[in-house]
């Protein structure tokens, strides 16, 4: 073993004081945490919705999306790194905002993670089902229990899981990458598409519209939930500020690369009318790679499975953050030896798997409007972020601190993202398509904040806005 390892393990051997997360979070773990973080399930599977929408020019959509993403990320960034905590963005609305907006960002995202687990679950055991055999009830509650188990060991686990997850869809998107610029260069023999005429035919770059880009803009947004998970997994490393930060000045790159470099890739190849199979699977298949749907459907295992594996760890470390505060039951905040809130863990992986149950069990409809209660809860996220990092930022430049991470152009870029954010719901608001989850969203977050306001007055808590 070489001395960088031996360091490396040295450093992440699991530490956790009483009451404390351990801390056995691997630097290269952080890393693919936070590289493959930002490639979701909604990559493989939502984009075609997203082409359809908007044509050639979403990759407009995926632009415009992916820099206010980027922007939200720069303003957590400067307050994980000044104060990490495994609460995250719930913690620094408690400190800016006061206890019931941290009682509320915090509950209104473990609700999010919850009724994710469902999803995807079903989506794995429909995979498997199709590859394998058995019924999808089956595979379902061993993926779940799977990834309940490994979570329950050790945060390590967790970890490792995902490093190899994460790998897997980092090396699936390179190469899905790489292929395609061959066929737009005309070096694949054989191939049925070449060159970059889609991104004008069959009718022009911009088919339906600015008002398309827009809405497709509003499909791609939640593809991108997930991409702020590194800044409560670097709580339990040994070195949070150093992981938040290479995260944080990555993910430009990381947005550029596998979000716009491989959607232009398919719109590129591929006439924005003739996804029938999925935008990756149709584009793989016209290019004439043997066992592209078998190929695309591991693919999209994975990123099924990482995202699952991810919706219990952070659901899980969201609750004990809530626990901690008092804003949820003080059972939650038990640990194992290694640190594992085991509690909080048993608790997410039960609601999310009744509400697995529920979507077999209950009318399809019910369970949409279930889940449609989480659609706008990412942009509820960004917005409470960007409004605590106007308070906190200014309060820590006032104090003259330096945060290894700034966001630019403070405050008025930090205004600008505040703004566009409204304008993103509002916009939700008139768009068909999404008037149910912003209607059903508003409703689950004003009883939640509903709560929370109840909560913090009965005890008589005093926000503060100190960065430490």
């Amino acid at each position: 073993m070489t001395d960088r390892a031996s360091a490396e393990d040295q450093a992440s051997r699991p530490h956790a004081p009483d009451g404390s997360l351990g801390t056995s979070l691997k630097p290269r773990h952080i890393t693919m945490i936070s590289i493959a973080g930002v490639i979701g399930a909604g990559l493989f599977v939502g984009s075609a919705n997203a082409i359809k929408e908007a044509g050639p020019a979403v990759l407009i959509s995926y632009f415009l999306a992916g820099t206010l993403v980027v922007l939200v990320m720069r303003m957590l960034g400067e307050m994980a790194t000044a104060n990490p905590d495994t609460g995250s963005f719930s913690v620094y609305s408690d400190r800016a905002l006061g206890g019931w907006a941290g009682f509320s960002v915090g509950w209104l995202y473990w609700w999010f993670w919850v009724l994710v687990i469902p999803v995807e679950a079903t989506a794995a055991a429909a995979i498997l089902s199709d590859l394998v055999g058995a019924p999808q009830w089956v595979w379902a509650l061993a993926v779940t229990l799977l990834l309940t188990v490994t979570n329950l060991v050790s945060v390590g686990n967790y970890g490792e899981f995902e490093f190899w997850f994460a790998l897997i869809k980092v090396v699936a998107i390179i190469a899905f990458i790489a292929i395609g610029i061959a066929a737009i260069l005309g070096l694949i023999p054989d191939s049925q598409v070449s060159g970059i005429d889609s991104l004008w035919q069959p009718d022009g770059f911009m088919p339906n519209g600015f008002g398309a880009v827009i809405a497709g803009m509003l499909v791609t947004m939640f593809s991108f939930m997930g991409t702020e998970i590194v800044t409560i997994a670097a709580a339990e490393s040994p070195d949070p500020t150093t992981g938040i930060s290479k995260a944080v000045n990555s993910v430009i790159w990381r947005i550029s690369l596998f979000y716009i470099g491989s959607i232009f890739v398919i719109v590129a190849l591929m006439p924005y009318d003739k996804l029938e199979n999925g935008s990756y699977q149709s584009t793989l298949e016209a290019i004439g790679i043997p066992g592209s749907k078998i190929i695309m459907d591991l693919v999209i295992l994975t990123a099924v499975a990482s995202c699952l594996n991810s919706a219990l760890y952070t659901a899980s470390r969201m609750l004990f953050s809530l626990g901690d505060r008092r804003d949820a039951p003080r059972a939650v905040r038990k640990l194992t030896g290694n640190g594992v809130p085991w509690v909080a863990v048993l608790a997410s992986m039960v609601v999310g798997f009744l509400a697995v149950v529920g979507n077999y069990l209950l009318p399809e409809k019910i369970f949409g409007y279930l889940l449609a209660t989480s659609g706008a809860i990412a942009l509820f996220v960004y917005l409470a972020i960007a409004v605590s990092q106007f308070v906190l930022g200014r309060t820590m430049r006032a104090q003259g601190e330096q945060a290894p991470v700034r966001m630019w152009l403070f405050p008025y870029l930090t205004v600008v993202v505040i703004v566009a954010i409204v304008a993103v719901l509002v916009l939700m608001a008139f768009d068909p398509d999404q008037q149910s989850a912003i209607f059903l969203s508003l409703i689950s977050a004003v009883f939640i904040v509903g709560a929370g306001v109840v909560v913090h007055r009965r005890r008589g808590h005093h926000p503060s806005i100190s960065t430490r």
